[in-house]
């Protein structure tokens, strides 16, 4: 197809189609089959693009039957009235998930749940056996996800001998409320390799300002306490 005419231009990424709509990952036109096809696999769709909003909404949650069990560690149970009991501990697990893809705008879901889940298999091993044994996490993205939950939990310990004189928080619940939040990003990302379906949740959550969920204390701590 001759890209000079005047009256077709052909699509950029499959150069057979006509380009239709204006692809801000690409900042030009694409045709819609591309758009469909390659969003957020190959491209680094924008948050605000409208193509990738209207997907959205059409979009059902994945529920766990449609994922491989493995990777939602089954052998982890939540009992009934966990999350409502560590509230606040999730909330600062989730806080810290949160910063972290504020200071790095190049992440992606699969970004935080490989690094949640790393951490979360160390507290595995821990439990279960005792042994404190870190796998090697390669990428120095999920090597920072790791240290700003593991910062997280050394301050809510902190926060908890400050304000209750003893910290009460087990590595069994710190694993819990990784299981959780696993769990729940497994649900809300599409899945595909450049989503940020997750981390838009977050923000949403936790708007790109400071102490959001920082207690009333002098030090600055981040963790609600009860």
């Amino acid at each position: 197809m001759d890209r000079g005419s005047s009256t077709i231009v052909a699509c950029p990424i499959c150069d057979l189609r006509k380009e239709k709509r204006f692809c801000p990952a690409i900042h030009g036109r694409i045709c819609p089959q591309c758009c469909g096809e390659q969003r957020e696999v190959t491209l680094d769709c924008p948050s605000d693009c409208p193509y990738l909003q209207q997907a959205r909404e059409h979009e059902k949650p994945r529920s766990a039957g449609d994922l491989d069990p493995a990777i939602l560690l089954p052998g982890v149970e939540l009992p009934d009235g966990f999350i409502y009991e560590h509230e606040h501990l999730i909330l600062g697990l989730s806080f810290a998930l949160a910063k972290r893809a504020h200071a790095d705008r190049s992440l992606h879901d699969a970004d935080l749940i490989s690094g949640t889940t790393a951490l979360a298999q160390t507290y595995e091993r821990l439990v279960n056996s005792g042994l404190h044994y870190e796998a090697p996490i390669h990428s120095p993205a999920q090597q920072a996800i790791v240290a700003e939950l593991q910062t997280m939990v050394k301050e809510y310990r902190e926060a908890e001998q400050k304000h209750v004189g003893y910290s009460k928080l087990r590595d069994s619940e710190v694993l819990k409320g990784l299981v959780f939040l696993i769990r729940m990003a497994h649900a809300r990302t599409s899945g595909r390799p450049k989503s940020r379906a997750f981390i838009e949740f977050l923000f949403t959550q936790f708007p790109e300002k400071p102490d959001v969920v920082a207690a009333d204390d002098p030090a600055g701590s981040r963790i609600i306490l009860p």
